[in-house]
């Protein structure tokens, strides 16, 4: 199931990441890698804030799309 499909306050583990190697790169740095516990705060037309290792991250559908938990 993709990020992009998990409900505020609940929380999932990442099993992949996928899209191109830029994206890929991109997603790690921010920290979403794999195994890593995840949680949705809010979401708001599809677009989404994470708390992923401590930090609040905002991501478009498309790109909350491309994590899989």
């Amino acid at each position: 199931m993709p990020l992009a499909m998990v409900r505020p306050g609940q929380s999932a583990n990442i099993k992949r990441v996928t899209g191109k190697e830029e994206v890929k790169r991109h997603l790690e740095n921010l920290g979403f890698v794999e195994g890593q516990s995840v949680s949705v705060v809010s979401e708001l037309s599809g677009n989404l804030i994470i708390n992923v290792k401590g930090s609040r991250v905002a991501l478009d559908k498309n790109m909350a799309s491309r994590i899989i938990m």
